[in-house]
């Protein structure tokens, strides 16, 4: 079988590096794919957003599976596309991807339907926006309501901090249209847990639990970036909290889409958070998360190209998905800079040094036959082991072996305890 993925980094590399394990599928594109997708599969020079590019080279090529991994082409409606034109794709349509697409429809969606979250408001103008933060005090947060790269939140520990986002979004267009609308949230506090789970429009089954660092620097200070590191599982899910956020979260997601003729199908991504009130939804994603997907993928001891074809045809419910009891840890290793300005083409080394982990490429392209940074967040460095201490100790040791100019990581992914 022929798969074509769609996307190029970190994640997308878990994902073909967990296809090519099949033993269906003996050919793998990837458009773009980066510096270490090419060693598994053909990198196609095709930009992830490019609609009509990936159609025409669906048709072309007929692929017997596409799987689109990224936000923004799932926003755009590049599972519809590839639908109408009859090729088979993996991935929510347009009309259920808004569920990430649009931070106030997924609050709206809940508040109807009664799914935990923190308390909110929607504004559309800065001036309305400051009062009601000015009402309501700090801690608060302000995000932008559009697809932002995993940078528009800001969590604001003052008033003047928040008013500053608002101001940053709506009116400076920090984030383009993505900002033009804001939702301020409810300050929760507690651990943060990321359970991702297969969704076929009726039935879900969940993934092992991880936990995402967002913060660039130790300690989580700092901006947030797209995730400088993960690992799985979290420390604070139980087994009776997994329980309570099955019945109290995900089956009611899953059906309230379906209610609103928005069935999702694909992965769905529940950014939770265990607050003393119990867990609440901080947000939604409508597709694997980056760098998540590299710990708990690196845990699945199921063939995923049967999984994917199950949620296609809405056959969740009759498959059984097994995983490793190892534990997983990813730290992230990231341009000098990041997630602000940067410099690229940074010869990396010390990759075939690596001897306990698996190295997930994320912005890394070739030049000249050596592999070179190509991007903000640049690899994935990702071990298992029997425990989580163990999987934490093995990555950051082949981390010490990878060098870059300017090379940026942290140093406590997985340790910190809340």
């Amino acid at each position: 079988m022929k798969v074509l993925v769609i996307g190029g980094g970190g994640r997308e590399h878990a994902i073909c590096v967990t296809l090519a394990k099949s033993p269906k599928v003996d050919k793998i594109w990837c458009a773009p794919g980066n510096g270490g997708i090419a060693q598994v599969a053909e990198c196609v020079d095709i930009k992830a957003t490019d609609i009509d590019g990936v159609v025409a080279f669906a048709k072309a090529n007929q692929p017997d599976l596409v799987m689109v991994a990224p936000d923004d082409p799932l926003a755009l409606g590049m599972v519809d596309a590839l639908e109408a034109a009859g090729i088979r794709a993996f991935g929510p349509r347009k009309n259920a991807a808004v569920i990430e697409g649009s931070k106030s429809f997924a609050k709206d969606l809940m508040h109807k339907y009664n799914i935990p979250t923190a308390g909110y408001a929607v504004f559309e103008d800065s001036a309305s926006a400051i009062a009601y933060i000015k009402e309501q005090g700090a801690p608060i947060v302000v995000k932008a309501d559009g697809l932002a790269l995993g940078k528009g939140v800001t969590v604001a520990m003052t008033e003047e901090d928040a008013i500053a986002a608002v101001k940053d979004a709506i009116d400076g267009g920090a984030f383009g249209g993505a900002g033009a609308r804001v939702v301020i949230e409810e300050y929760l506090t507690g651990p943060e847990v990321s359970v991702l789970a297969f969704v076929d429009g009726k039935h879900l089954k969940t993934m092992p639990s991880a936990q995402d660092h967002k913060r660039a620097y130790d300690h989580d200070e700092g901006p947030n970036t797209g995730g400088m590191g993960a690992f799985s599982p979290s420390r604070f899910y139980t087994e009776d909290i997994a329980a309570q956020c099955m019945e109290t979260i995900f089956k009611p997601t899953v059906a309230a889409m379906a209610a609103e003729g928005r069935p999702f199908k694909g992965v769905l991504y529940f950014g939770l958070m265990l607050t003393p009130k119990g867990p609440k939804v901080i947000e939604y994603n409508a597709r694997f998360g980056d760098p998540e997907t590299q710990a708990v993928l690196s845990r699945l001891d199921s063939d995923l190209y049967d999984i994917f074809n199950a949620v296609i045809d809405e056959k969740l419910e009759e498959i059984d998905i097994k995983w490793k009891d190892d534990a997983a840890c990813c730290v992230v290793m990231a341009s000098g800079g990041y997630p602000k300005a940067y410099e690229k083409g940074k010869v990396i080394t010390g990759l075939d040094d690596v001897t306990d982990s698996f190295v997930f490429h994320a912005g890394t392209s070739l030049k000249d036959g050596q592999i070179v940074t190509s991007g903000g967040r640049v690899l994935g460095v990702t071990a298992t082991a029997p425990t989580l201490d163990e999987a934490i100790q093995k990555a950051y040791a082949d981390v010490h072996k990878i060098h870059f100019d300017k090379a940026h990581f942290r140093i406590d992914i997985g340790i910190k305890k809340g």
